[in-house]
């Protein structure tokens, strides 16, 4: 594939990820979705909140898969996204359990991308600890509004 294809799928992608419902899954995956068990996944599958979970989820899992077939190179798309780092940051801890009840495929072209790309594991690694922060900030920042 030509690097213009590739470029135009990229660029695809990314208005896919402007689109309205898209956008707002994903903030609130970003912002409100903190699964620390299948519970806490299964919980939020069967809310409100279940087209959120499955858009993310999906959406990440078919860019991936472009990835390894080869219709973008692993290269290009680190160096043009990195969300995908951070939706399987929150899913990591739990894939076996969700494999185990789900399937042994769930999220699977989403790791095998992630394993593929320098660092990949590290990645997620500072990911998964950034967003530990973030939320213990918030939690700081909540206590401290509570207090007045």
């Amino acid at each position: 594939m030509s690097i213009h294809a590739e470029a135009d799928l990229i660029l695809r992608l990314y208005e896919l990820r402007r689109e309205p419902t898209m956008r707002a899954a994903r903030d609130w995956f970003f912002m409100s979705f903190d699964p620390q068990s299948m519970a806490d996944l299964n919980a939020a599958m069967f809310s409100e909140h279940s087209g959120h979970v499955r858009m993310v989820m999906s959406y990440w899992e078919m860019a991936a898969t472009l990835v390894n077939h080869g219709a973008i190179d692993v290269k290009l798309f680190d160096e043009t996204n990195g969300e995908h780092i951070g939706v399987f940051a929150k899913l990591e801890p739990l894939l076996a359990e969700v494999r185990a009840a789900y399937g042994p495929n769930f999220c699977i072209n989403l790791e095998k991308l992630i394993d593929a790309t320098p660092n990949g594991r590290q990645k997620v690694a500072k990911a998964r600890e950034q967003y530990k922060m973030i939320k213990a900030t918030m939690a700081g920042m909540q206590a401290q509004a509570a207090k007045g």
